[in-house]
């Protein structure tokens, strides 16, 4: 089976690639290095150098004689994205440059991640709307002409939903309203302005399933922590990209950092903010599962895909404990709250789906944390404490 992966550079594009590419998949993966080039524009770094995406699968081909063809290039340009579907596309490393063919699956993370990054101001935020929809409305229309039977496997987010006062279903909810039942999309008052091109994502999906009889499985995920995985068997350079910045980098990846340079654990307000998180290699089980079990012709099928809850004072409080039995003194920071969002809240998603077809979850033990520390401590002398708080403001 042939693999498109859109985004294959990024934090989960990346070890996505090396995942589906160890288990015999044909592979392709695209990106413009945007996430990249916006940690430039903003100078904030990455915890450590990260080698070109066509370095990286030229190492993972002589590590295992796999072969993963790159294409850099915007997705944003529609015909680069029909290009990926009818032939005419350009490798810019690849063993073998003959077309693979069309793909039998698309995995779509192509889109600009960061909730802060959105709103440092109107360039920003224009650069997310553009990028996201674009290349979002590129591939379903790449797919109505060339393609209607691929499988797209879209990495949305959990931050679509908000905080509801009522349990978040699975993508879905019933409603009975004046004697009258109905089947809708679960309702949706995201955070940011990131959160909201998901929203509309997922709006546009949605009508393009219900026009052309698409098949797509959409994966409501919630911040991921983590970043050795099976497929980099102890070589750093197979590493993804991680951010321990306040714009790119996730909350767990930041406190871990933070407490290794003696940087306060930055909870804003109280820290009652509750979330879903995931291992990164459940990230990668739940991408998989869903390209083993596709979705049906004219099917929007939605997983919630997150493992376990935590409010952010929970999480600050675990570092400061997994890192004084490393032996760190490891403050905690109660910071104005940068973000228009509730102090404290209802939180009760239903995340069953992904396990109902076989994902087996990592939980966030003491023994994982620690093993993040020790990979960060090797790079301490990275680390910039200048960059860890930029107190972006919605």
């Amino acid at each position: 089976m042939h693999v498109l992966i859109l985004g294959g550079d990024g934090y989960l594009g990346w070890p996505t690639a090396m995942y589906f590419s160890k288990r015999g998949y044909d592979v392709t993966v695209v990106d413009n290095y945007l996430r990249r080039n916006n940690c430039t524009a903003i100078d904030v770094g990455m915890l450590y150098p990260v080698p070109t995406l066509q370095a990286r699968a030229k190492l993972w081909y002589e590590k295992t004689g796999r072969e993963i063809k790159v294409v850099i290039g915007d997705l944003t340009d529609a015909e680069l994205m029909r290009s990926l579907f009818d032939g005419r596309v350009t490798y810019s490393w690849a063993v073998n440059d003959e077309f693979t063919g069309v793909p039998e699956t698309v995995i779509h993370y192509a889109e600009q991640p960061s909730a802060p990054f959105s709103l440092i101001d109107y360039k920003t935020a224009n650069l997310t709307v553009s990028n996201n929809l674009l290349v979002t409305n590129n591939l379903m229309f790449a797919l109505k002409d060339l393609s209607p039977d691929t499988h797209v496997v879209h990495i949305g987010t959990m931050g679509e939903y908000g905080t509801p006062n009522i349990d978040i279903e699975e993508g879905w909810i019933d409603i009975e309203h004046k004697g009258r039942q109905d089947r809708f999309l679960f309702p949706r008052q995201a955070g940011s302005l990131y959160h909201t091109t998901k929203v509309m994502d997922t709006d546009l999906i949605w009508f393009c399933v219900r026009m052309w009889g698409l098949r797509v499985t959409n994966l409501m995920q919630g911040p991921v922590y983590g970043l050795e995985t099976h497929e980099t068997e102890g070589d750093e350079r197979l590493y993804p990209i991680f951010n321990y910045d306040e714009v790119f980098g996730t909350i767990v990846n930041r406190f871990i950092t933070q407490a290794v340079v003696g940087y306060p654990l930055t909870v804003y307000g109280r820290g009652g903010q509750t979330r879903g998180y995931l291992n990164i290699n459940d990230t990668l089980q739940c991408v998989g599962k869903s390209v083993e079990t596709p979705a049906k012709a004219g099917e929007f099928r939605i997983f919630n895909q997150i493992m376990e809850t935590f409010t952010a004072l929970e999480l600050a409080e675990f570092t400061q404990r997994v890192g004084a039995n490393l032996g760190y003194d490891v403050q905690i920071d109660h910071l104005d709250n940068p973000r228009k969002e509730a102090e404290e809240h209802y939180y009760n998603p239903t995340y069953q789906g992904l396990i109902d077809i076989g994902v087996e979850p990592h939980y966030l033990t003491d023994e994982v944390m620690a093993g993040m520390f020790r990979v960060v401590e090797r790079y301490r002398g990275n680390i910039r404490k200048d960059v860890i708080f930029r107190g972006v403001k919605w």
